[in-house]
C-alpha cells in the first residue's frame, strides 16, 4: 500500500504558505541535507529526496492546486493507492474540486499496488508519480543547491577522479580544474574544513579528496595535533613557547614541572567545519622536551648538585 506524503509538513510549511515562503524552506533543508555535505549518509539523502520532491510540487500552481484538492480527504487514509487515469477523470477533467465518498475513494485508488512502488526509476516517491503520473517540469531540479542532481530522472553512472591536496588547502579551501571525458573541463571548489577521503559532487564527476600528510601537523577530524618542542629548563621553570597553527603563531605558557607528553588545548584553533565555518575544532599542543646534548664543567656540577639535593628530598 502506499504512503500517502505530506508535502507541507516536509517543507515545514503551513497550506497557505506562498511562494517566498516555500522556496526559502526548500533552499534551507536541501543545503542541511545536500549529498555533497553528507557523504555516505543515507539519511540525510533520503531527506534530500523527499524535500526536493515537495518542492517539485508545492512549486508549481498545478500540480500544487491538484495535490491539494486531492489532500482535502486524504488525512482520512494513511495508506492508499491511485489509478492515475482515474484520479485524471475525478479531479483534472472540466468542473472544479469536489468531495468524494469513501467508497469511492477506495474503487479509484485501490490497486496502487500495481501502480508502482518505491524503486521506481523516477527517483521521486509512489505517491508522485501515481498522483501525477510520472509528470517532469523540471522546477525542483533547476532550483536544488550545490547543483544537486534531478530527482525525476535515473541518476547516472558517475565517473569518479581524486585529488590531492595539501593540509594549508584543506584548511583554507581551494579548487581543482577536472576534464571529463568529452574534453570539458570544469573547477570543482573545495570547501575549507574538508576531510580526507570526503566525496565532493560535481556534475557527472565524483571527486574523491585526499588530504596529503604533513610534515608538521596532524589531523584527526576537525582537531589538529602538533608536536612543541620545549627546551629543559622552561620546563622545570615553566615560561612562555611559541607554538604554531596553520594560520599565525599563537604563545604558550608553560607552567613549571610540566612533563614530556603533556597535551596542552588551544580552543577553536583546528579545522573549520565544512557546514559552519565558525564551529572551529581544537588544536592540541604536545610537549616534547629537548635536553641539551653538551654541558659545560659548571652545567655538569649543578646538575649534579640538582640531582643530589633530589635524592636528599626523596
Amino acid at each position: 500500500m502506499m504512503e500517502v506524503k505530506d508535502y507541507y509538513r516536509t517543507l515545514g510549511v503551513a497550506r497557505n504558505a506562498d511562494e517566498k515562503e516555500i522556496k526559502k524552506a526548500f533552499r534551507k533543508l536541501a543545503r542541511e541535507n545536500h549529498p555533497d555535505l553528507n557523504p555516505d549518509n543515507a539519511e540525510a539523502e533520503q531527506k534530500f529526496k523527499e524535500v526536493n520532491e515537495a518542492y517539485e510540487v508545492l512549486s508549481d500552481p498545478d500540480k500544487r492546486g491538484k495535490y491539494d484538492r486531492f489532500g482535502a480527504q486524504w488525512e482520512q487514509y494513511e495508506r492508499a493507492g491511485v489509478d492515475p487515469n482515474d484520479f485524471a477523470r475525478g479531479f483534472g477533467g472540466g468542473g472544479g474540486s469536489r468531495n468524494i465518498s469513501p467508497e469511492e475513494f477506495e474503487r479509484m485508488f485501490g490497486g496502487f499496488g500495481r501502480a508502482g512502488g518505491a524503486g521506481n526509476a523516477g527517483g521521486f516517491s509512489s505517491f508522485f508519480d501515481t498522483l501525477f503520473g510520472g509528470q517532469a517540469a523540471g522546477r525542483a531540479g533547476q532550483e536544488t543547491p550545490f547543483g544537486g542532481f534531478n530527482q525525476r530522472q535515473p541518476r547516472p553512472r558517475q565517473a569518479e577522479a581524486e585529488a590531492e591536496i595539501s593540509l594549508e588547502e584543506a584548511f583554507h579551501g581551494t579548487s581543482r580544474m577536472l576534464q571529463l571525458s568529452d574534453g570539458q573541463r570544469i573547477e570543482v571548489t573545495i570547501p575549507a574544513g574538508i576531510q580526507s577521503g570526503t566525496r565532493i559532487r560535481a556534475g557527472d564527476v565524483l571527486l574523491r579528496v585526499k588530504v596529503q600528510p604533513h610534515g608538521r601537523f596532524r589531523q584527526e577530524k576537525a582537531d589538529i595535533y602538533v608536536t612543541v618542542p620545549v627546551d629543559l629548563y622552561t620546563a622545570l621553570l615553566g615560561g612562555e613557547v611559541e607554538v604554531p597553527t596553520l594560520e599565525r603563531p599563537v604563545v604558550l605558557t608553560i607552567p613549571s614541572g610540566t612533563q614530556s607528553g603533556k597535551r596542552f588545548r588551544l580552543r577553536g584553533m583546528g579545522m573549520p567545519g565544512m557546514k559552519k565555518s565558525d564551529a572551529r575544532g581544537d588544536l592540541y599542543a604536545e610537549v616534547s622536551v629537548t635536553l641539551p646534548t653538551s654541558l659545560s664543567a659548571k652545567e655538569r656540577q649543578l646538575v649534579e648538585e640538582l640531582r643530589g639535593l633530589q635524592q636528599k628530598a626523596g
